[in-house]
């Protein structure tokens, strides 16, 4: 009897021990598990191993720590220069004078979301272990197309070489004559999208295009001109740049004045009818109006200018020609006037040159 109930003392002790080995493991297994939460939290201000932002290893940092190393990787690419070049110009930028802004702050902000991204157990592993999470972040650029458009518009008005249109003129009492030019000019669209380009794929340069600017006027297109030599009585008729038709003229007589300038035919008239221009005047005496015939002091044709009271007409007095003997108006034989007639449209440049 008193060995059984030795017996069953030992037994009791041993489910005591037993009870309190598995006690003393869950105490000890809470405490780790607790440990290792807080190591967690802990770490988690620190950016998981093996993380790199554009090729910034940044395993390890603080979030400051982080922006810093990506800011001085960035700065080094937003101040990179850029050659832009159009129309033999060239002009170097940096992405950052073009208004290009680096997303730093949310690269970094992904950079610690990988963490979030995994398991506990998995980044507790990670961090302890320091195995690697082998995980690449682009950083992103953000671009002002207000700045790329403000430079594209100020490099247009630096480049833009206005077309020249043909023109025969008269400069300083002489005879010019101006061939067209074909100008240039940016393409400004087109111009606002390849630096965009260059800018997201860090170019080193870039060609702008450009695109001609034709002439609204030609040698083709410049039509007739009446030039009136004065100091040779002389009428020419060009066609674009050539002399097609050469008449002898009489102009004004001492006292009266052709007038020097450029002046528009703005009128034609077939057998026109005389007007007393001054009948209180060198006109007084004569009729008021003569009308067209034989005597008629303009003639059978008669170009009117927009200078006031200057006509290109024939005459009867064939012997005036080659004279200066009008009071003004540009007199030429009948028969040169006729042919003149034809081949002047209204609208045509009349050039006087003394």
């Amino acid at each position: 009897m008193a060995r059984g109930r030795h017996s069953r003392r030992r037994i009791g002790r041993g489910w005591i021990v037993a009870a309190a080995a598995l006690v003393a493991l869950a105490i000890l297994g809470g405490g780790t598990a607790y440990a290792t939460y807080r190591y967690d939290r802990a770490a988690s201000t620190r950016v998981l191993p093996g993380v790199s932002i554009d090729g910034v290893d940044i395993g390890g940092m603080t979030r400051d720590e982080a922006i810093r190393a990506v800011t001085e990787k960035a700065d080094a690419s937003l101040g990179a220069s850029l050659a832009i070049k159009a129309a033999g110009s060239t002009w170097t930028v940096t992405p950052e004078g073009l208004g290009t802004h680096a997303g730093i702050e949310r690269a970094v902000d992904r950079a610690f979301s990988v963490a979030d991204s995994m398991s506990f157990f998995s980044r507790v592993y990670h961090r302890l272990s320091d195995d690697p999470v082998p995980t690449s972040i682009e950083l992103r650029y953000a671009y002002d197309h207000g700045a790329i458009e403000a430079f594209v518009q100020q490099a247009s008005e630096e480049t833009f070489r206005p077309a020249v249109d043909a023109s025969i003129s008269l400069v300083d009492g002489q005879l010019v004559m101006r061939q067209s030019k074909t100008g240039e000019a940016l393409k400004t669209q087109a111009a606002t999208a390849r630096i965009r380009t260059a800018l997201e794929r860090r170019r080193v340069s870039v060609t702008i295009p450009v695109e001609a600017v034709e002439p609204k006027i030609t040698a083709a297109k410049l039509g007739r001109t009446i030039v009136v030599d004065l100091s040779e009585n002389r009428l020419y008729l060009y066609d674009g740049f050539k002399i097609i038709r050469e008449y002898p003229v009489a102009t004004a007589a001492p006292g009266y004045t052709t007038p020097v300038g450029t002046w528009e035919v703005v009128g034609k008239v077939e057998n026109p009818a005389w007007h007393n221009p001054a009948p209180d005047g060198w006109g007084a005496g004569e009729p008021l109006v003569i009308p067209p015939g034989p005597g008629n002091p303009l003639g059978t044709r008669a170009l009117y200018l927009s200078a006031p009271g200057i006509r290109i007409h024939g005459t009867y007095s064939s012997s005036s020609i080659g004279t200066y003997a009008s009071h003004g108006c540009i007199r030429m034989y009948i028969s040169d006037s006729e042919e003149l007639y034809p081949l002047v449209p209204v609208g045509a440049t009349a050039i006087i040159k003394p």
